[in-house]
């Protein structure tokens, strides 16, 4: 009955442990957004994204603007969503180091706009 229990108390452990760290290959989220308003930024959970590790990465896209687009350019990286598109849509991406710029192209000069830098 003892090694049940802790064999029973064991498993539990592993499988939590499992669930809270994440598997090797595993892709960290980030979310981008753009719009109603004359916003743009890009996140990691909560947080303004500032500098982060290279690797590879998903990006969940919402575009809230009709007069507006999403464009994410770095080394070897330029992805953007159309002028016309609104919806939410998600890439897979890979960040080198160095530093990638977000913006609106209709509206970069006027400070739509913003960077972060990956790191090694």
């Amino acid at each position: 009955m003892l090694r049940l229990t802790l064999f029973s108390l064991l498993a539990a452990a592993i499988a939590a442990i499992a669930f809270l760290v994440p598997a090797q290959g595993s892709t960290a989220k980030l979310t981008g957004e753009v719009g109603p308003g004359f916003s743009i930024e890009v996140k990691k959970g909560t947080k303004d994204l500032k500098t982060i590790k290279a690797g590879t990465y998903k990006i969940k896209v919402e575009d809230k603007g009709s007069i507006h687009n999403f464009h994410l350019l770095g080394p070897g990286l330029n992805k953007k969503t159309g002028v016309n598109f609104t919806g939410d849509l998600t890439w897979t991406i890979k960040l080198k180091p160095g530093r990638y710029t977000y913006q609106c192209d209709p509206h970069h000069l006027s400070g739509m706009r913003g960077h972060f830098r990956v790191t090694a």
